[in-house]
């Protein structure tokens, strides 16, 4: 079944109109995905697909259409650079600007698969010490794939995907349970709130954020959907507030309104 040009025209506008995502270089990968799944679920094109995507109210097709066509790439330790600045820089600053409310609000905005919230989580619990029952922060992790997050969800990974990760670290936050599988402790667990999110949406939060990490996803994005993008994270961020992006990732200088203080670290000035 190979997709026609109006039917791949069609579905790349969907997903960009929908969700900000461009894919209108991704012919062959879009044919790849959908292909075998489409025939699984008996429409005869691409065509009728979408045509049954924009009427099934349920929304379980637009769910399965959206799950096929995000990558989900992360690891443990990936940029690790970014959690050593939050560790050192980050959150010696939100500990004496919060010192009297004791409340942190930190937002991961591409979830994934869990490793990254997770590690934020770790950093911070690594931090705060025997001080973090005293400290309100727990952090929002969102995702646009409902199928990432279920496994995020339940934090179940294998010995590979833990080999970088430090000793302490293993043995602290992660209970083996069996067969070379190691679950994330209930503990850990408990500091992440799990959301599915749709970054095109308005942001919903009631209180601004101190610190928002939006890593590896903007690559998926047009210029004018990314400054847009940029531009609501600022305005949720508190005065002071730090944003991470991927370290392959950069923002245009020029109209960012950010303080740039590494290449994919910025600050939302005090003032």
């Amino acid at each position: 079944m190979l997709i026609t040009d109006e039917e791949f025209h069609r579905i790349a506008t969907y997903m960009k109109q929908r969700y900000g995502i461009d894919l209108h270089q991704k012919k062959v990968i879009i044919n790849g995905r959908l292909e075998n799944r489409i025939k699984t679920e008996g429409f005869q094109s691409f065509q009728d697909f979408m045509d049954a995507v924009e009427r099934d109210k349920s929304g379980r097709l637009e769910k399965m259409l959206v799950n096929l066509l995000t990558t989900n790439h992360t690891y443990f330790m990936r940029e690790f650079e970014h959690f050593e600045y939050f560790k050192k820089v980050v959150l010696p600053w939100l500990k004496v600007k919060e010192g009297a409310r004791k409340d942190l609000r930190i937002w991961c905005g591409a979830a994934s698969s869990g490793e990254e919230p997770y590690m934020i989580a770790m950093v911070m619990a690594d931090f705060f010490g025997l001080e973090r029952s005293q400290w309100d922060k727990k952090l929002l992790a969102t995702d646009l794939s409902t199928n990432v997050l279920q496994k995020a969800m339940n934090g179940t990974y294998n010995e590979d995907q833990l080999k970088n990760l430090p000793d302490q670290w293993k043995r602290h936050f992660f209970k083996s349970v069996g067969a070379g599988q190691y679950q994330v402790t209930a503990e850990l667990k408990n500091e992440v709130i799990f959301r599915q999110f749709n970054l095109m949406d308005p942001f919903p939060f009631k209180k601004k954020m101190h610190t928002v990490f939006l890593r590896n996803v903007m690559i998926y994005f047009d210029e004018k959907t990314k400054r847009e993008l940029v531009q609501k994270v600022y305005d949720i961020l508190e005065p002071g507030g730090y944003f991470f992006i991927g370290t392959t990732e950069t923002l245009d200088r020029n109209s960012t309104p950010f303080q740039i203080i590494q290449p994919s670290i910025f600050r939302k000035r005090e003032g």
